[in-house]
């Protein structure tokens, strides 16, 4: 095996794959990435045996074709240090790996190809689904709906995000047990067969790593225990987590009878404001509702208190009803109408949160005592 590559190629591939590669050792050749170069192109592959990620470039030299497995951490500390014009000369020599740039020369122990995982490969097979959709679209899918992602629960379903594919319409739901998000988007291809999967929390955040990089279209493919997404010379596959996520429609309130409409940037900058006196342990504001009023209440250990008066739309009775401000804010910071509503029927039940004249997402939240 023998090839020529750009630092800044060699650098743009190592990027694309760093996030599986696994850094606790347990398996040693997990903490190396495969190279094959071949056809032109060459591919580096990194896996956790949960995620496989694939970056492939085209080569304009590639004298001899073949594939090992070299160190992560080692190959891109190299070529990070050379010059940043600097053209890399990788060559295989037995079991070692021979590094030339300019009048610098490294060599690097490696394992077989062979001994590399090589995370199922997913092919289109009956009940799959296979769907073209815009990177812009499913980024905004995505990140209004990830927030809400639990992160190591024992719940382990809850650990990762629903996609949800019916009525041709692609949903994505995350749920902690203390709230729910969940959106939804219109998909163009038809006769796409109905499914629901957990993709694990890695796999959406690689996922969401990818879609930011450019524009552009992404081809996703579902199986029954993998994900596939495919742009523009980068692949991610993820395993699928096992579980039943909750039935979300039945967790969604559609009966309160107390309604709030408040202005967006008004509410986040208030519950701002009140989080400067919290630690990670409280959390806890207030909303103390009246005609036309809302005030923000908060205190914490130590007696110190603030209070935000707001105008909003309400009418009903007097009542207050705690919540975690940090989920108030991140609600707030994902949506983008100008106008957002609260609605519930008491102060122990779970309010529901909606954009007013935005998109059809729900977002739910559970009270808590302040």
């Amino acid at each position: 095996m023998r090839f020529a590559i750009q630092r800044s190629t060699l650098l743009k591939l190592l990027r694309i794959v760093a996030g599986a590669v696994e850094r606790r050792h347990n398996i040693p050749i997990l903490s190396n990435i495969l190279l094959r170069a071949d056809n032109g192109t060459l591919s580096v592959i990194a896996t956790d045996q949960e995620v496989e990620l694939i970056g492939i470039e085209p080569l304009a030299t590639i004298e001899e074709p073949g594939a090992i497995t070299v160190p992560f951490r080692k190959l891109s500390e190299i070529s990070k240090a050379l010059p940043e014009a600097a053209e890399l000369l990788f060559e295989v020599q037995g079991d070692r790996a021979l590094i030339k740039s300019g009048r610098s020369r490294f060599t690097l122990a490696t394992l077989p190809a062979e001994q590399f995982p090589d995370v199922q490969q997913v092919i289109p097979q009956q009940n799959a689904n296979t769907f073209a959709i815009s990177k812009k679209q499913f980024r905004w899918l995505v990140a209004r709906t990830a927030f809400a992602m639990a992160e190591q629960d024992v719940r382990y379903f809850l650990n990762g995000m629903l996609l949800e594919i019916k009525n041709n319409r692609l949903y994505s739901v995350a749920a902690d047990g203390h709230r729910l998000a969940m959106n939804y988007i219109e998909l163009q291809e038809s006769g796409l067969v109905p499914m629901r999967v957990i993709v694990p929390r890695k796999g959406i955040l690689e996922i969401m790593r990818m879609v930011d990089e450019d524009d552009g279209d992404l081809q996703i493919t579902i199986v029954a225990s993998h994900i596939q997404v495919q742009s523009r010379g980068v692949t991610i596959t993820s395993k699928l987590l096992d579980g039943k996520f909750p039935d979300y429609e039945r967790v969604i309130p559609r009966d309160g009878n107390k309604v709030i409409v408040g202005n967006r940037e008004l509410l986040k900058d208030a519950f701002h404001r009140a989080s400067a006196l919290f630690s990670e342990k409280f959390r806890g504001v207030r909303l103390r509702l009246s005609e036309a009023r809302l005030k923000v209440l908060a205190s914490n250990p130590e007696q110190d208190e603030v209070e935000e008066d707001l105008e909003v739309e309400y009418q009903g009775q007097e009542i207050e009803v705690g919540f975690n401000v940090r989920y108030l804010i991140d609600f707030l910071g994902v949506v983008q109408s100008d106008l957002v509503r609260f609605t519930f029927s008491d102060s122990n039940k779970s309010a529901l949160l909606e954009e007013v004249g935005g998109g059809g997402g729900a977002y739910v939240l559970m009270p808590i005592r302040t």
